[in-house]
């Protein structure tokens, strides 16, 4: 398994990267559409749709992605999309955790449509608009890669208090530990040798934002496993060999690059 992650990682890895900084915007939006559209696909299984209600919702998620490009995407982004960027903000900060507290077993076809939406469209559009800084986009992209992987080996190594067992049980208090610690670690290294221009990843408020991002993180990935637990599957798809679906792979994106766009579009 540890192989061939590693081998659909060293593919897909040049071709972000590539995306990312030699791409225009437009092209870059278009690069992600593909990958949101299969997460709104997988979403509609999660939700146990039927195929014809998949591909109803897979066709309003590129309806409403074409919407955003047309009405809001610009190098300084508009009143719309902070306002779309605050509110997927504020769904993450209240929503989720009562969600996941009280355990909800959501059915309902309309509100698990919405809380795919919000989930899924303002990270496409925070994605497409931070790469008008594509180096600071892979900075804030590298806090959940380092935190993923200092939560592992730190909840492996020292893991004993389970996080949220009835969610995802391999999740510990140590492995969340280990995460703010090597993410803290990455920001002295980054805040010493690379400064990021924007002001607001800077000093003891850029400690913060690293930190929160981390947090939300763990946060997008307790969401995503809870639907997953709910839906009675183990990945949300199988299109990326080693790594399950889109979905799994972008978790903690979903909850964190709409803070990202609204810290970095607010004056500071």
């Amino acid at each position: 398994m540890l192989i061939t992650r590693l081998r659909t990682a060293l593919i897909a890895l040049p071709l972000f990267l590539g995306a990312l900084f030699y791409l225009p915007t437009w092209a870059w939006a278009l690069f992600l559409m593909p990958w949101l559209l299969v997460g709104a696909w997988e979403w509609g299984a999660l939700a146990q749709w039927t195929q014809a209600t998949r591909v109803q919702y897979l066709l309003l998620v590129a309806a409403l992605c074409i919407a955003l490009w047309m009405l809001v995407i610009e190098p300084a982004p508009s009143f719309v999309a902070m306002t779309i960027f605050a509110l997927a903000v504020l769904f993450w900060l209240t929503a989720v955790p009562l969600w996941l507290a009280r355990g909800w077993r959501v059915r309902q076809p309309l509100a698990l449509a919405a809380a795919g939406i919000v989930v899924l469209l303002p990270m496409w559009l925070a994605m497409v608009q931070l790469q008008h800084q594509p180096s600071v986009l892979l900075a804030l992209m590298a806090i959940l890669w380092i935190s993923d992987t200092a939560a592992y080996f730190c909840g492996k190594r020292w893991g004993r208090c389970k996080l949220a067992p009835s969610i995802s049980p391999g999740k510990t208090w140590e492995g969340v530990a280990g995460a703010l610690a090597g993410v803290t670690l990455y920001y002295a290294i980054v805040s010493l040798n690379f400064p990021l221009a924007p002001a607001a990843l800077n000093g003891l408020l850029g400690l913060a934002v690293f930190l929160a991002m981390t947090v939300l993180g763990v946060e997008g990935d307790l969401f995503e496993s809870w639907i997953k637990r709910t839906a009675g599957m183990k990945d949300s798809g199988t299109i990326l060999p080693g790594h399950g679906g889109i979905l799994d792979r972008v978790d903690a994106l979903t909850s964190t690059m709409p803070l990202a766009a609204l810290i970095l579009a607010w004056p500071v």
